[in-house]
């Protein structure tokens, strides 16, 4: 594709080159994007070759910074596009992106097979200057010469040449992959018109559902494949049918016709197999984890089935529970797969009391982010201050300052809450600029959320569910994790870690939303201004462990599945891996026929969200967080000493050292990995040990 989509923009007037911040969002268009993207890759190639050619004698900063610097400013041109593309898609955007994506990706494959820049880089390695870094700045030189080695920069040319083309494939496919999810979930809609069959919904769902229809300019109730239309309906609509119909439909997501990502998961899985086998590794999971705390496929394996194993006992009680109650107080005989969570929301009601949409109203969204802004200050230190911005990419995106005790602006972010379909799904942080201290003085971070959670509707404010809470302070657990960042080397800064360290500043966080003192400071009711009553937040503590191993199984054969097909699956021999997928996840269903659909097609987590044989991580990191947030409760919610130390020792300090010392630094010691199955399935040491024997 060339440039005839647009007429070229004149780059002194391209927004993506302006070098402000904030970034001009309000003034990119789609025809910025090629000529901006293509003089921002010129502009680092042409560093890239000043660099290998330099003369002079190599140091740290024209050698290794250079590079660095020359990646973040090729950073700031295309980050933007990208997470544009993600939450504003468009035909336009969508074309021009995918226009420059391939050119993106060959540059990225292209760095580390640089026979003259890896020929610079080793030549620097062996100087006295290097031998004599320390400290961050020697992590950051053994990482490049490590990454280079890893990338390929031995090879021989016609195999750094098919190093290049798997990756830009791949990139290509990834992406091609998560269009088909956000087109196939955006063509599916149930539009119901007689009231009755809206039997068990809660207001919520019915306003939402009726604000979904007025906007589409048709009468009844429109039902999405959106979570905030999805879940609710799973979960409380009675008629059986029904929540087969958005079942199914939500769980073959871009399976079929022109959204078919099936051929797609085989060939992405045929090219990192094949790009592991050429690097020298075994799979491609060994290639991916590498770096990270787990270090192999074979280790983050071992892991998943240990814990799966110690999870099921417990788990198949619980099925055998639900299953006698479904039969017996519902007449669900047998219990089928969309019927699942309805059933445990009536078996939730009939055993606690506790219907989880009575708390909705306690969580209006400002609220909640006026909590979680006021917990941070009191236990980090760090204040959070809402700034007017017209520079946004949408009317509802709005904009924050991070603001140390002695006035520094740590950095700044964007929040963009609610689903539309230009949006793809799920909930995320991303980090558009890398700040810390630099030469000069303090660089500002800036960065972004984004999700997916129950919108404002019919006059009423945006009023979230527990589990929506839980996703906020999650996505600000990474958020603080970039702006507290103050590591010197940019590359090695903020969320810039291990895939498997990486989630535990985002998962402590939310252990504060199941903690009295820490719902006091914004769990009020939206009308009255009431706090949660004391009844129905001991009914909250009483069900948090209910059903808690089915939720702990369910993320174990995510990551089980993930391994499966990048660890023991090949390609060439093993048939089709949407069936492999169904063969693993039989494991982890009460009838294998609960596997029988296609959830794999639309799993992009491990197909374009960057997780591919990463997906263990959030167990991996649950094991580090549930132990860790244990010092914070016997030191206090609020102790700003332990907020600090968990600042200094981890929010503060990216990937300047090795994630397993920095948790030793916060604990003391190595990780307890009973504080899990203490805090998620109710178990102490003992009692888990009894039931697993028994």
């Amino acid at each position: 594709m060339t440039d005839t989509i647009a007429a070229p923009a004149a780059l002194d007037a391209n927004p993506l080159f302006s070098g402000e911040t904030p970034v001009p969002f309000h003034r990119i268009l789609p025809e910025h994007v090629v000529p901006a993207v293509r003089q921002a890759l010129a502009d680092a190639q042409a560093g890239v070759d000043a660099v290998a050619a330099l003369a002079e004698p190599r140091t740290y900063a024209n050698t290794i910074h250079a590079l660095e610097e020359i990646g973040e400013r090729l950073g700031r041109v295309v980050r933007p596009v990208s997470h544009l593309n993600a939450v504003m898609s468009s035909p336009e955007l969508r074309t021009a992106y995918e226009t420059v994506l391939p050119e993106v990706s060959a540059y990225s494959a292209r760095i580390p097979l640089n026979a003259e820049l890896w020929s610079a880089v080793r030549a620097y390695a062996a100087t006295d200057d290097a031998r004599a870094l320390a400290g961050v700045r020697r992590r950051h030189l053994d990482k490049v010469v490590r990454s280079f080695e890893r990338a390929g920069a031995d090879l021989p040319p016609e195999r750094k040449q098919r190093v290049e083309a798997l990756r830009v494939e791949m990139s290509r496919l990834t992406t091609e992959f998560a269009n088909h999810v956000l087109d196939s979930t955006n063509a599916w809609e149930l539009v119901l018109t007689d009231e009755a069959e809206l039997e068990g919904l809660p207001d919520s769902a019915r306003a939402q559902a009726r604000a979904a229809a007025e906007a589409r300019g048709i009468d009844g109730w429109r039902f999405t494949l959106q979570q905030p239309s999805y879940q609710p309906f799973m979960q409380y609509a009675a008629r059986r049918d029904l929540r087969q119909r958005i079942y199914h439909a939500y769980m073959n997501r871009a399976s079929s016709g022109e959204h078919d990502n099936r051929p797609l998961i085989r060939r992405i899985l045929e090219l990192r197999r094949e790009l592991a086998e050429i690097l020298g590794f075994r799979d491609y999971a060994d290639l991916a984890l590498e770096e990270s705390m787990v270090g192999s496929g074979a280790r983050a394996v071992a892991f998943e089935e240990d814990l799966t194993e110690r999870t099921r006992p417990i788990w198949l009680r619980e099925m055998e529970g639900l299953q006698a109650f479904a039969r017996a107080e519902l007449g669900l005989d047998p219990l089928e797969p969309w019927d699942v969570s309805y059933a445990i929301e009536r078996l939730r009601l009939a055993r606690y009391d506790m219907d989880a949409e009575l708390l909705r109203p306690y969580f209006p969204m400002d609220r909640v982010l006026e909590g979680l802004f006021g917990l941070t200050e009191r236990l980090f230190g760090v204040r959070v201050r809402p700034r007017e911005l017209e520079a946004v990419w949408h009317p509802e995106v709005r904009f924050y300052d991070v603001v140390d005790e002695d006035g520094t602006l740590l950095g700044s972010f964007y929040t963009d809450w609610f689903p539309r379909e230009s949006k793809r799904g799920g909930a995320w942080m991303n980090g558009l600029v890398v700040g810390g201290p630099r030469e000069g003085g303090w660089k500002p971070h800036l960065a972004l959320m984004a999700g997916n959670l129950s919108p404002p509707e019919g006059g009423r404010p945006a009023l979230l569910t527990h589990r929506e809470v839980q996703t906020v302070f999650h996505e600000f657990g990474h958020l603080l994790h970039h702006v507290l960042s103050r590591v010197e080397v940019g590359a090695l800064g903020g969320t810039r870690v291990p895939s498997d360290w990486v989630e535990l500043p985002s998962q402590i966080m939310e252990n504060w939303t199941w903690e009295r003192p820490a719902l006091d400071l914004f769990a009020r009711h939206w009308q009255t201004g009431e706090p949660i009553p004391e009844e129905l937040y001991q009914k909250m503590r009483a069900a948090r462990t209910f059903m808690g191993a089915h939720l702990q199984m369910k993320q174990l054969s995510y990551g089980t599945v993930d391994l499966e097909l990048h660890v023991r699956y090949d390609p060439a021999v093993d048939g089709d891996p949407v069936v492999r997928a169904q063969q693993v996840m039989e494991r982890f269903a009460p009838r294998p026929d609960f596997a029988r659909d296609h959830f794999i097609t639309a799993f992009s987590h491990i197909f374009s969200g960057g997780y591919a044989a990463g997906y263990y991580s959030y167990m991996w990191s649950a094991v580090l967080e549930a132990d860790a947030f244990t010092r914070f409760q016997r030191e206090g919610l609020f102790n700003r000493e332990t907020g600090r130390a968990f600042v200094d020792a981890v929010l503060s300090q990216g990937d300047a050292e090795e994630p397993d010392e920095l948790f030793r630094r916060f604990m003391g010691r190595d990780p307890d990995p009973e504080a899990l199955l203490r805090r998620d399935l109710g178990l102490d040491e003992v009692a888990a040990e009894a039931d697993i024997a028994s």
